[in-house]
């Protein structure tokens, strides 16, 4: 399964292949489907901000015998 920081890289390439591809002006093809492309990103990284898995901050993780008691 892929990893969800590595899916968020993905959709933020899309996004931005989107948009080279509404502003170039050579092939109508992707001039025509570029906000298609970037509306698939975006929904891409919406989803895996939200799906994505939990990161254990500082707070939330067992302390050790380290530090002040």
């Amino acid at each position: 399964m892929i990893r969800s920081d590595t899916l968020q890289r993905i959709a933020e390439i899309v996004m931005v292949l989107g948009i080279i591809a509404l502003c170039q002006p050579w092939n109508l093809f992707l001039h025509r489907y570029g906000l298609t492309v970037i509306i698939i990103g975006l929904v891409t990284f919406m989803l895996t901000n939200w799906f994505g898995s939990k990161v254990v901050t500082e707070v939330d993780a067992p302390r050790g015998k380290e530090g002040h008691s």
